[in-house]
């Protein structure tokens, strides 16, 4: 596992390990078993902190963010709209141009493995991107 340090103060995960912990009612739990999802489906995953503080996955661009809120933990994932979503995980966010989001609720059950699909298929998304960035681009008026 990477972990992308903050400019200052401790690593990422260590503040997700916080923001876990200090989520002490359901949410808590939920977050750290999505948490552990992203990680089984994608080891190599750079754990980052961003807008001060939003726990964010990434892998070649950024894969998803786990926000908490009162009634519902929150994974948004970036490039949403773009991904399959055969076991329509994706509840919130549905009328985004690229985002789409999972919203969990007390009680709610996500399932592991639709879910890792999904965390997979954000990453071969990302990797596609690269490789297009990648290729050299065709002068004008080139001869073929």
């Amino acid at each position: 596992m990477s972990i992308a340090k903050p400019p200052e103060g401790p690593p990422a995960s260590v503040l997700i390990d916080e923001r876990i912990a200090h989520l002490q009612d359901w949410r808590g739990p939920v977050l750290g078993r999505m948490r552990q999802l992203i990680h089984e489906a994608a080891p190599e995953v750079v754990e980052e902190w961003k807008w001060k503080g939003t726990p964010v996955w990434s892998l070649g661009g950024i894969l998803c963010t786990g926000e908490s809120y009162k009634t519902a933990v929150k994974l948004t994932f970036l490039k949403g709209a773009s991904l399959p979503d055969p076991a329509k995980l994706f509840n919130a966010s549905l009328d985004g141009n690229a985002r789409r989001a999972i919203d969990i609720h007390e009680g709610d059950t996500v399932d592991a493995e639709a879910f890792k699909a999904l965390i997979r298929a954000a990453v071969a998304l990302n990797a596609e991107g690269a490789k297009a960035k990648a290729k050299p681009a065709r002068a004008a008026g080139a001869a073929h």
